[in-house]
């Protein structure tokens, strides 16, 4: 549309008639909408740590699995009432199941380890029961070296080789549970003898339920090893050695 005056055409939005009419309304600015904020639930760490526990008890045989159990327990019951603000429910039931699953174990680790235990105590007991018998041959290579060469009297051995030995503890096997004095015997054709003239390989001290100053021979040679399979024997020479059964029948007692 023109007026008579004007050359060009204009938009009726341009005319004062017509400017109410196309006045566009100014939009009202939409709001943003409020900003939400991300919550996250903070994580248990008593579960955390409920799972590590759990999982040493594998290579503890199941002690730290129990601490595990329990924190796992604590922490399910934590995250249940926390509404909301603490998370790692999950994380506490894996603790508390593979706890379960280790402590469950230790009777197996148990029956494991006990024939190991039992096996490593009978080796202990028996090289210890080998140095007493050395301790008390050195006892009666020193009497020997005191007295003119001639070994103590079979009839009081212990009694004479005492001072030498310094200590009755080497006189017991700790196999031994008797309760007597003394687990050993000494062989009684020794008795007295110049140690020059008998065979370093004759039986010297043996094992022996006979007591303190037991002596005779292979009589007196307990019947039953304290040692697993093994009997402990001293020799002349001053040499122990440990002997199953199957050679005791080759032992040389006479001088």
């Amino acid at each position: 549309m023109r007026e008579d005056s004007d050359t060009e055409f204009r938009p009726l939005s341009a005319f004062p008639e017509f400017a109410d009419a196309f006045a566009a309304k100014a939009a009202a600015p939409i709001a943003p909408p409020p900003f939400l904020a991300a919550t996250h639930a903070k994580t248990s760490g008593m579960a955390i740590s409920s799972l590590v526990l759990g999982i040493l008890g594998m290579f503890t045989c199941g002690i730290t699995a129990l601490i595990g159990l329990i924190l796992g327990i604590i922490a399910m019951v934590k995250v249940k009432n926390s509404g909301g603000k603490l998370g790692g429910g999950g994380i506490a039931l894996a603790g508390v199941i593979v706890s379960g699953i280790f402590l469950v174990m230790i009777p197996i680790y148990a029956a494991m380890m006990l024939p190991a235990l039992a096996a490593a105590k009978q080796k202990a007991q028996s090289i210890n029961c080998v140095n007493n018998l050395k301790q008390l041959s050195i006892g009666v290579r020193l009497y020997s070296g005191d007295n003119k060469d001639q070994l103590p009297p079979a009839a009081t051995w212990c009694d004479a080789i005492q001072p030498e030995a310094g200590t009755t503890n080497i006189f017991r096997c700790p196999a031994d549970f008797s309760g007597s004095r003394c687990s050993y015997a000494f062989n009684a054709k020794l008795g007295g003898m110049d140690e020059s003239k008998i065979n370093p390989n004759t039986v010297m001290i043996f094992e022996s339920d006979g007591g303190w100053n037991a002596n005779g021979g292979s009589e007196l040679m307990i019947r039953k090893p304290r040692h697993a399979r093994v009997f402990v024997v001293a020799f002349a020479d001053g040499s122990v050695q440990q002997l199953p059964e199957s050679q005791l029948n080759t032992l040389r007692w006479d001088p």
